[in-house]
């Protein structure tokens, strides 16, 4: 781990996670790519039982919110999801090695890290509106349609833990 870094679990908190593509190599700019990783997102959520409160795919970079798996480390999903996916790649390498974890533990911080999440492909230029993007929570929480991962839209915070 990073000198410096903590990283903060069993807290409750929700987690926002960055996960950065090798070297930000653009290996999810293509439709295909972006289905598969919603695709494993959604089976490995199932699996490891946890939350997705949001996310999005961009070309070199994926943002997750999330609660901890119930049974496991949170590391262990992130690791299944970028390895399950590397398989499916033809690049000698895929992902950096580690990812970025930000602990969540208010309202507030849950509403602008959905915020910037969404708005991520407006400000990147690929969208005129966050709903126009299809590898987005945003659309779970503003359109009616069904979603390929379920999303969390109703999260609340658990009473704190003591000493956290």
């Amino acid at each position: 781990m990073p000198k410096g870094l903590v990283r903060r679990h069993q807290t409750g908190h929700l987690h926002f996670i960055t996960i950065s593509c090798h070297r930000h190599a653009h290996i999810l700019k293509t439709p295909d790519a972006c289905n598969t990783v919603q695709q494993i997102l959604e089976e490995t959520r199932q699996r490891h039982s946890f939350h997705l409160v949001g996310y999005v795919f961009m070309s070199n970079h994926i943002h997750l919110l999330l609660t901890e798996p119930e049974e496991t480390a949170l590391s262990t999903p992130i690791q299944v999801l970028k390895q399950r996916f590397s398989r499916t790649r033809t690049e000698e390498f895929v992902w950096e090695p580690r990812y970025h974890d930000f602990n969540v533990f208010t309202h507030d911080k849950k509403v602008e890290k959905l915020r910037y999440m969404h708005r991520n492909p407006v400000k990147a230029g690929l969208v005129e509106k966050p709903e126009d993007y299809p590898w987005s929570s945003n659309r779970a929480y503003s359109l009616t349609e069904p979603h390929p991962i379920q999303i969390s839209t109703g999260h609340r915070f658990a009473a704190p833990k003591p000493g956290h």
